[in-house]
This record gives C-alpha cells, structure tokens and sequence, in this order.
C-alpha cells in the first residue's frame, strides 16, 4: 500500500494512538488526513500539529459517520484509507449497566459496521481501497477487568476477518491493529492488569510505525508486541492451559489490588 496522495481518515484521531497515526501519514506523503475525533479542540490541535484537516464525529452515531464520509470525499476526493480507530473501554464484569454495554458496543463495534457500510461500496466502485480496524490484545486474548472490553474488541477483529474474506478478492485491503499496552490515557496506573501492560507497554508513534510496516505488505494482523502471538499461539494450542494461566493472573492481581 502506498499511501502517497491518498485521503486517509482516522477516528479517534484527537489524542493516543490516533494522533500517532495522523502524524505519520502525513509524514508518509498522503495527501490529505482528516483528524476525526468527537473533542473539536483534540482534533484541531491534531490537525495544526500535522497538517490535516479537523473533523468533529461522534462515531457511535451513523449519522455523524456518513456526514464525515460525504464531507470527506466532496471537498477533500475519494478516500483512500479509513482508519476506524475510536474506541472507548469501560471497567467490570456482567454487572455492567446495560447503557454501559450498549455504548461501548455502539463504539467499539458498530462505528466499524457504520464505516464500512457507507465507505466500502465508494471504494469498490473506484476499484480499491483500504480500511484499517484498531482492536487490541484483548482482540486475541482478553482484558481481564473488563468484560464489555474484551467481547467488542473480539467482535471488532470477527468484523475485521469478515470484511477482509468477503471483499479482499474484490480490491479492498484490510488490516486489524492489536497492540498490549500503549503509553497513552487509555492505561490506568492505578488498576494492577493496566500496572503490568505498563511495564511493556510502548509508544503511540512505535505502534504507527508497526502501522505503516505492516501496509506496505498489506498485512492483515498488525502485533506491535511480539510476545502476544506467544500468548495467541499458546491459546490455540493449549487452551486449558491458557485458562489457567489467566485465571492465576486474575487471582495475583486481585490480591494486589485488594
């Protein structure tokens, strides 16, 4: 994938892992990238930072994301590359309020159905085009203090696969990001799983990078840590072992915070 001259947007563009991505396609060449985010100041300071151009989005609505893509495409040209970044995480288990599960839902999952929905159909009619899901770790595994977290980000790479099997023979590329522990808001240092994915955690501009490798290749599972496919392989192979291994985390962790 080269991404010279090509119109990229990236939700959730206004800080983390986002911002991260907006400054390194810049860098990259493309054309135009639209720092979308629902915080208009994160997104304006994006955009002046790199260049872009700032958009306010609300993802979880429809709406918002067809109004981005038509806005989009008739004043900047076709979209070359979606990066559905935004996500949000909500702590607990099956006790979580309903209005809890179903945000995060609407976020995490069907900001990425919203997206495709309405930018997949332009790129295959134009022949081609790119669309990039930011999952996570807990994608491959499972993040252990958050139920809702870790079953829309399995649900963000299930959609992820779908689209890639459905439309990869047809000109449209997809990558699924799924990085651990990155140096941003997102990490909580007060609560003891967030604790130990600091402590290998990385960088939002080293998970661009691993970002832009993986494009160039067209490669769909993007592993900014490499020991997570040790942890995956280890799940596929040897899943009661995997089980017990992470139940023996949970109990380790529970006594530290406890």
């Amino acid at each position: 994938m080269d991404l010279s001259d090509q119109v990229v947007v990236v939700t959730g563009g206004g800080r983390g892992i986002g911002r991260a991505l907006c400054s390194r396609f810049v860098a990259e060449g493309a054309r135009h990238v639209v720092v979308a985010d629902l915080n208009r100041d994160a997104a304006e300071a994006v955009a002046g930072e790199c260049g872009g151009v700032a958009r306010v989005c609300d993802v979880a609505r429809e709406e918002d994301v067809v109004r981005l893509i038509d806005e989009t495409e008739s004043t900047l040209g076709p979209i070359g590359v979606f990066c559905a970044n935004a996500g949000i995480t909500v702590k607990g288990g099956e006790e979580t309020p309903n209005d809890d599960w179903q945000h995060i839902w609407d976020v995490n999952v069907m900001s990425r159905v919203y997206a495709a929905r309405h930018v997949v159909p332009r790129m295959l009619a134009r022949g081609g085009g790119y669309f990039i899901s930011t999952a996570s770790g807990a994608a491959l595994l499972t993040e252990i203090g958050s139920a809702s977290y870790s079953v829309t980000k399995h649900a963000d790479l299930a959609f992820a696969e779908w689209l890639a099997i459905r439309y990869g023979r047809e000109g449209i590329k997809v990558s699924c990001l799924c990085p651990l522990g990155v140096d941003t808001g997102f990490l909580d240092h007060d609560d003891p799983v967030h604790q130990y994915l600091s402590d290998t955690s990385i960088t939002p501009e080293e998970v661009a990078e691993a970002v832009i490798e993986a494009l160039r290749s067209e490669q769909f599972l993007i592993v900014p840590h490499p020991r997570l496919l040790d942890f995956f392989q280890l799940k596929a192979t040897h899943y009661p072992n995997y089980l017990r291994g992470m139940q023996k985390m949970r109990m380790k962790w529970s006594r530290r915070a406890s």
